[in-house]
């Protein structure tokens, strides 16, 4: 007995021990509930802390890996040379740089964004760009997050660190470090409008800015029109009609060189039938053994476009049957572009990294029954399109010049993994849609809730 306070006898005496008992539950059970509450606000700290350390060691492991193989910087190199020759008022389009004598192919306006690249020394271009990358691929991962709607906002930090820690060994992200490419900031450009409300008056800019840089983003205008946001398309056209106008008052002769002459000579940008080129015609140029495919590839370039452009249509236009409807039909338009241009070098696919976030998404919220079988599938999806990006398998045929012309039938898989993985996405894609459309007629399944439990009768022990 504690002396206290007895209830019973209603005057001095010791508490009972059914009281202390009740008293010392309750106390346990603030301090759990405390407890509780101060395990969620760390969680992220802890897993954010976990990310930076996996990111500084892959980062690490990267620094160690690019020292031996070395970084030409290539294409940084070369715009370099454009933003000097748009200053010194020299002929764009008829420099020559590096030791593969690289032209200028870009439109005059990136031509003139250049410019302020050529008031730094190379060395550190180098360091620069590559910090700058790194720092890009994190905001596309974020950007990513928020097209996708997962995961969680409380968890994005770590998510959005680990991407830009790991995300360097995806072939077309380790390319375009190595050779100090544009990719991730044409990327981010697009997927900052894309993921702005419809609402919003000047949604179109980023994409009219990026096909200014470079054409292949003018795509996503396609698609905003196709997908009945006219005003953001128009938008696009209008920015980019801009820098085209931009170009043209600042470098007439070169503005009328690029479109009337340079963007038609393919011979400028590269040879097709190299595993660089990862569009569908470089498939056929390696598949037929011929360097310039002609009809084949021009014909199968145009199913493709009506194809993949139908299904992202389609998939947008059935967001209220079909979760994270936005995100697969702007992956199916970005897939659809980098299919059908007539050439997409391999750091073209940058936009594998959005790609595998919709599948992550899929893989862990996945909720169709059974959700064991499905979420397994997903995660399958998954895992295979992460080795499929990070194999480099175009690297390890053999593709020394003429060679590129002469692979077989095995050789082809790896030789084009990338318009193979596109193609398998598209289909996915479609499948996914019938899947959603065939179940739209069904009655929805009513939410499974765990039986309430009766509330304790009597005092707690």
């Amino acid at each position: 007995m504690v002396v206290g306070w007895s209830a019973e006898s209603g005057g001095p005496g010791g508490w009972t021990e059914q009281a202390v008992t009740t008293v010392q539950q309750e106390r346990r059970s603030t301090t759990a509930v405390r407890e509780v509450r101060e395990a969620v606000r760390q969680a992220p700290r802890r897993q954010l802390r976990t990310a930076v350390l996996i990111a500084l060691g892959s980062l690490l492991a990267y620094a160690v890996v690019r020292h031996f193989i070395g970084t030409s910087m290539v294409d940084m190199v070369v715009y370099r040379a454009e933003g000097a020759a748009v200053a010194g008022g020299h002929d764009l389009y008829g420099l020559r740089v590096t030791q593969w004598n690289l032209p200028a192919t870009y439109p005059p306006f990136a031509a003139m964004l250049f410019v302020p690249v050529t008031w730094f020394p190379v060395p550190f271009l180098r360091i620069a760009i590559t910090l700058g990358n790194v720092v890009l691929l994190g905001l596309t991962a974020l950007l990513s997050f928020k097209l996708v709607g997962w995961p969680r906002r409380e968890l994005r930090p770590a998510g959005v660190v680990l991407v830009a820690g790991l995300g360097v060994w995806l072939e077309p992200v380790f390319t375009t470090l190595r050779y100090g490419q544009i990719n991730l900031i044409l990327l981010c450009l697009v997927l900052w409008d894309l993921t702005t409300p419809d609402s919003r008056k000047w949604k179109g800019v980023g994409i009219g800015i990026a096909a200014g840089m470079k054409l292949t983003p003018g795509f996503f205008a396609v698609y905003l029109l196709l997908t009945g946001r006219i005003r953001a398309a128009l938008v696009a056209g209008g920015t980019f009609l801009a820098t085209f106008a931009l170009g043209a008052l600042v470098l007439p002769d070169a503005t009328w060189g690029f479109w009337t002459k340079y963007l038609y000579d393919s011979s400028r940008v590269g040879k097709t039938e190299i595993v660089d080129n990862q569009s569908l015609r470089g498939v056929f140029a390696r598949f037929l053994h011929l360097a310039d495919p002609g009809t084949a590839a021009t014909v199968g370039a145009a199913l493709v476009a009506v194809a993949g452009l139908a299904v992202a249509v389609a998939t947008y236009r059935n967001a209220r049957r079909l979760p994270r409807a936005e995100a697969w039909g702007i992956c199916c338009a970005a897939v659809t572009a980098l299919l059908i241009s007539p050439i997409s070098w391999t750091h073209h696919w940058v936009w594998c990294v959005p790609l595998l976030v919709l599948l992550a998404a899929e893989a862990a919220t996945e909720r169709a029954r059974p959700p064991a079988v499905r979420r397994r599938r997903w995660r399958t999806v998954f895992w295979l399109t992460v080795v499929g990006f990070c194999s480099f398998s175009m690297w390890l045929v053999p593709h020394k010049g003429i060679t590129n012309l002469q692979m077989n039938l095995f050789k082809q898989v790896p030789a084009g993994m990338y318009p193979w993985i596109g193609l398998c996405f598209l289909a996915v894609a479609a499948v996914r849609l019938r899947s959603g459309r065939r179940s739209a007629g069904l009655p929805p399944v009513p939410r499974q809730r765990e039986p309430e439990q009766p509330l304790p009768v009597g005092p707690a022990r």
